[in-house]
């Protein structure tokens, strides 16, 4: 998927050295999944560890079964999804995102046709869903090419270490630009730099 991306990144001073060091991007789209337990986890995940957010996935999996659906998010109570780990803001933009699948103001089988400006506009529209969280989804999980989520504070980090200096969002959005179509492979590589 990634092939004519990382032909192009090969020739950037900064992406370059990281695709031979790193290999290929392990992003990809995911096709046959549920795009609303994606968000679910989304959600579960925003200011998390990646550990964190996993368990406490696991954990609501658990309480309601493998599957999770709008209707078993809807019977839990708030107190239920805290009991999983969960803080209450995140308890009530779960039961938002249920609520608003449940009554149709939301169409997430729908999510993977839209362009991207369309997608965050529907999803911010979910109380607690902001624009990272959009961001996130359209990278890992509808693997949108072109995506980079300048208020995330891992990325801005792995551009201060591998530019020698620190951005605002506003800069790094600037900065991102000379990696466009692909700055979602770009962001991915530079994410790396911070992991290791």
């Amino acid at each position: 998927m990634w092939k004519k991306a990382e032909k192009y990144l090969q020739k950037d001073e900064y992406i370059g050295s990281l695709i031979k060091k790193y290999g290929p991007c392990e992003i990809e789209p995911k096709k046959h999944i549920d795009y609303f337990q994606a968000l679910v986890g989304e959600i579960i995940g925003q200011q998390l560890s990646g550990k964190a957010a996993s368990t406490i996935y696991q954990r609501v999996k658990v309480k309601i079964g493998p599957r999770i659906t709008a209707n078993k998010i809807l019977a839990l109570s708030h107190q239920d999804l805290r009991d999983c780990g969960t803080s209450w803001a995140k308890a009530r933009s779960l039961h938002d995102l249920a609520f608003c699948i449940k009554t149709r103001k939301l169409h997430v089988g729908k999510l993977a046709e839209l362009p991207d400006k369309q997608i965050i506009s529907e999803l911010v529209a979910v109380k607690g869903i902001g624009l990272w969280t959009a961001e996130m989804f359209m990278m890992f999980t509808l693997g949108r090419q072109d995506v980079f989520s300048s208020g995330d504070l891992g990325l801005r980090k792995g551009l201060a270490k591998l530019v020698g200096k620190s951005f605002s969002p506003k800069e790094a959005e600037t900065f991102a630009l000379r990696w466009k179509p692909y700055r979602t492979l770009a962001s991915w590589y530079v994410w790396k730099v911070v992991d290791n």
